[in-house]
């Protein structure tokens, strides 16, 4: 999932998906936490559009089939940041509250059940939140003082609060302070603090988290080796972070060449991405990663059998290629097998569509990027296993 070059959200339309990133400025680390005054959330606003299945409820339109083509979700005041989880959606307002909808089987929707909801409801308990964030099956809400909460599955302590006990409303992560951005993946969450370092917990089996071992942890430890950072991004197994000098750094699994070292060896410890040169932001899907570069060109690498590279093949890629035909891109997303990258010239997206999830008006898997119409510029996106949801300000 991942994407914007602040931790507010600045641009027109908003993406979201399953897999997510979280970005602070393009060339510097910043001295404090963006946020906004008064614990207010972030400025620029917009309505959100959902396609894709709707098993869950996951297009917050209410119950019933899903679609192929994108649908406005009612009942929303204004948006200004979406994040997509496997089967469940959250909303940050213009007054720094958090609306969630879709799967709450785990209790991710925060509201103290485990009863699914296809139309949005606010997460109480929650003000003055700057940013979002999912996981598979968890939520994650940045608060204007630096703090995180975490709600919803926390069988591998991805919530942070020391346990492995699941959550029904939000908690706070424990001992973790000055967090400018936040990024969940599977079962691994984390947190970019104001100092450049990077904080993880959760699974560590394949070295998601980033710490020299396989170990996991229930509260957050620090990345090994891994300074300056300005963005970061989580995908099912592996991890991602972009360095103030626009270099991209891997870690986690690499089964399928998704940490762009030219192997498809496992890192418990970050190791450069080859050829990635002026990054300002990256997202990672299930088993596949992106970078968006400065001119506004993306790169894909890892896996590809969808289409999930957007190279027009289904060649596997354990180093980034430029994907075709797509520039002037402002903010890229994944969702599980599939990506979305939008601009002033439009949104686009390749990969898998077996749900509709890309929005063209088919169910037809795409290798190569095709466009997609909006009432609007997208300024925020993300998605889930097979539905997408954007941020559109007209």
């Amino acid at each position: 999932m991942g994407r914007r070059r602040l931790v507010t959200v600045v641009g027109a339309v908003v993406l979201a998906c399953s897999a997510t990133s979280a970005t602070l400025y393009a060339g510097a680390v910043p001295a404090v936490a963006v946020a906004p005054q008064s614990g207010a959330g972030p400025a620029t606003t917009g309505t959100v559009w959902t396609s894709g299945a709707n098993a869950d409820g996951q297009l917050g339109t209410g119950a019933g089939p899903g679609r192929t083509a994108f649908a406005e979700v009612s009942g929303l005041p204004s948006i200004a940041q979406v994040a997509g989880g496997r089967e469940h959606v959250l909303a940050l307002d213009a007054s720094g509250r958090v609306w969630a909808w879709g799967d709450n089987s785990k209790g991710q929707l925060g509201d103290g059940t485990s009863k699914d909801r296809a139309t949005p409801a606010l997460v109480t308990g929650l003000t003055g939140v700057v940013q979002v964030a999912t996981d598979h099956y968890g939520s994650m809400a940045l608060l204007s003082d630096g703090t995180v909460r975490t709600w919803g599955y926390n069988a591998s302590g991805q919530l942070g609060d020391g346990t492995t006990q699941k959550r029904l409303r939000p908690v706070a992560v424990r001992g973790l302070t000055k967090v400018v951005a936040v990024a969940g993946g599977r079962d691994v969450s984390m947190a970019l603090r104001s100092d450049g370092t990077v904080w993880t917990w959760g699974l560590g089996a394949d070295g998601e988290l980033g710490t020299g071992s396989t170990a996991s942890s229930t509260v957050p430890v620090k990345v090994h080796g891994l300074s300056r950072v300005v963005t970061i991004a989580a995908g099912r197994d592996h991890a991602l972070a972009v360095r103030s000098d626009g270099t991209v750094w891997a870690w986690g699994l690499n089964a399928t060449g998704q940490l762009g070292d030219g192997t498809l060896t496992n890192r418990t410890s970050p190791v450069k991405v080859r050829g990635v040169a002026n990054a300002v932001s990256v997202t990672a899907g299930a088993k596949f990663s992106s970078a968006l570069r400065a001119d506004g060109s993306v790169l894909t690498w890892g896996v590809n059998n969808l289409g999930q590279l957007g190279l027009g093949t289904s060649t596997r890629q354990t180093t980034p290629k430029v994907v075709p035909g797509v520039v002037g891109v402002d903010d890229i997303a994944a969702g599980r097998d599939f990506e979305l990258a939008a601009g002033p010239g439009g949104l686009s997206a390749w990969g898998d569509n077996d749900g509709g999830q890309l929005g063209d008006g088919t169910l037809t898997d795409r290798h190569s990027a095709v466009a997609v119409s909006l009432p609007g510029l997208v300024v925020d996106s993300g998605g889930g296993s097979d539905y997408s949801v954007v941020l559109v300000r007209s």
